[in-house]
């Protein structure tokens, strides 16, 4: 049996949080715990989402789950964008802050499963937001930036 760990989420402010992450290159047991230790956190945050860099990990990695069920992203990138939504968001990472941001409300994204497999998502609505939001903290960009 695999014990998981809660992480500790990140709150704004912190300047890791504003750093671009880095590429994952190696698919090890290593990365496995990072995101098992991320779905458990996404999870007890009560979260739908939730990035490495959330976890004071610099790594390109994000944890997904809008009641699907969870969804894995290594190195993902945003390859087509649709359309506009307008929602409210928030973020683990500044807990009861809430905005309204313009979003895509279609994307597709290719990404790694965490075997180094490469694959792609599409999604809209809640979806598409949530990939945008996670993919912008990959990117040193947190959700308040971006309200409208």
């Amino acid at each position: 049996m695999v014990l998981r760990v809660c992480l500790k989420i990140l709150l704004k402010g912190n300047r890791i949080l504003n750093k671009l992450s880095s590429w994952i290159d190696n698919f090890d047991d290593n990365l496995f715990a990072l995101i098992s230790d991320m779905t458990e956190t996404m999870y007890k945050a009560k979260g739908v989402g939730l990035s490495a860099v959330q976890v004071g990990v610099l790594k390109t990695v994000i944890v997904i789950d809008i009641g699907d069920g969870i969804i894995e992203l290594v190195n993902p990138v945003i390859v087509d964008a649709i359309g506009e939504r307008r929602s409210e968001e928030g973020c683990l990472s500044c807990p009861g802050e809430y905005g309204v941001i313009l979003r895509p409300d279609y994307v597709k994204v290719e990404a790694l499963n965490r075997f180094g497999k490469k694959f792609r998502i599409e999604g809209s609505g809640l979806l598409a937001s949530v990939l945008c939001h996670e993919i912008d903290h990959i990117n040193g960009i947190l959700f308040e930036s971006r309200f409208i």
